[in-house]
């Protein structure tokens, strides 16, 4: 496992896990509380470090579960990053006078004593906007009480993260980047100028960057939501992917090498239903892409993909 910088000298590991599956009824796969306990054990195990969760995923049993598996190890072993904005009860609320309850409820279900980033979860923008809205000297305060040691949002788009990152004093920022979605890329630099560090969310873009999907495709779980042209959109955009990469190359290890690529990246954050999705996610790590190929899926997103505005 490689390392990179999180925030107050914390490193991470380039790959980290993306826990919405390990929940109860989380909308994909389902998994039992030992498989969940399973997965997380063997991403210790490869030395992943950096787990993503949140109280709706799983109506709190993710957050829940990671605190049982995690229990046993040091608390300096492992960087939990969790949200706000969307509650175990499945309730979306943005009020800053919800954070503090928040927090507490992830703490209690996370059992530590502090957690390492809060993130804002797919806010709408006019909750970024750090000079008219409450919520940050709250989580200033939340982090001088040591309850946080850091806090941002998961954005979608450059002018989010734009208007995030000109008006609060956020650390970190959960981007929605793949090869499909390149707009967050636009503000990298202006993250590594202000020294936030950025969780690549959505690097498969739901399973899409991983090839076993095309134009046929069906789906029965929270994926269901994509319409019969978006499946046959993105089914095609997979095959002109695979003709630009090659056959020499793993698209799902291409896809996640691509999001490390940029050293604004500090962790990827694929979510692994399965033992073996997982080795196969981890093999990227040894997989460097050539800046060749990476201008040339730089090229395939501006020619191919971003005038399609695709959904998420």
């Amino acid at each position: 496992m490689q390392y990179r910088k999180y925030i107050n000298k914390t490193q991470v590991s380039e790959i980290g896990l993306g826990a919405w599956q390990l929940g109860e009824n989380s909308g994909w796969k389902s998994m039992s509380e030992n498989e969940a306990f399973e997965m997380i054990n063997k991403c210790i195990d490869a030395g992943i470090n950096f787990f993503d969760t949140a109280p709706i995923y799983g109506h709190g049993t993710s957050e829940t579960r990671l605190g049982k598996a995690l229990k046993s190890y040091d608390r300096n072993q492992f960087v939990l990053n969790t949200k706000f904005g969307h509650s175990e009860t499945g309730e979306t609320n943005f009020n800053a006078n919800q954070i503090q309850k928040s927090i507490e409820g992830s703490l209690k279900r996370l059992q530590v004593d502090f957690i390492d980033t809060v993130i804002i979860h797919n806010p709408p923008i006019e909750y970024l906007d750090g000079n008219k809205n409450p919520h940050y000297e709250i989580l200033e305060r939340l982090m001088a009480e040591g309850k946080i040691l850091g806090y941002g949002a998961s954005l979608d788009s450059y002018k989010e993260m734009k208007l995030f990152m000109e008006t609060t004093n956020c650390t970190v920022i959960e981007a929605f980047f793949n090869i499909f979605h390149q707009d967050a890329a636009l503000a990298f630099d202006l993250a590594k100028e202000n020294e936030v560090r950025i969780i690549a969310k959505i690097p498969l873009d739901s399973g899409w960057l991983t090839g076993k999907y095309n134009t046929e495709s069906t789906f029965d779980d929270i994926r269901n939501r994509w319409s019969i042209r978006d499946i046959k959109t993105r089914g095609e955009l997979v095959q002109k992917l695979e003709n630009c990469i090659g056959k020499e190359n793993n698209l799902t290890q291409t896809a996640l090498s691509f999001c490390l690529a940029y050293d604004a990246v500090s962790t990827v954050i694929p979510g692994n239903t399965t033992i073996n999705q997982l080795s196969n996610n981890l093999e990227s790590i040894s997989k460097p892409i050539s800046k060749k190929l990476i201008e040339k899926l730089e090229d395939f997103y501006q020619k191919e993909v971003q005038h399609l505005n695709l959904p998420w």
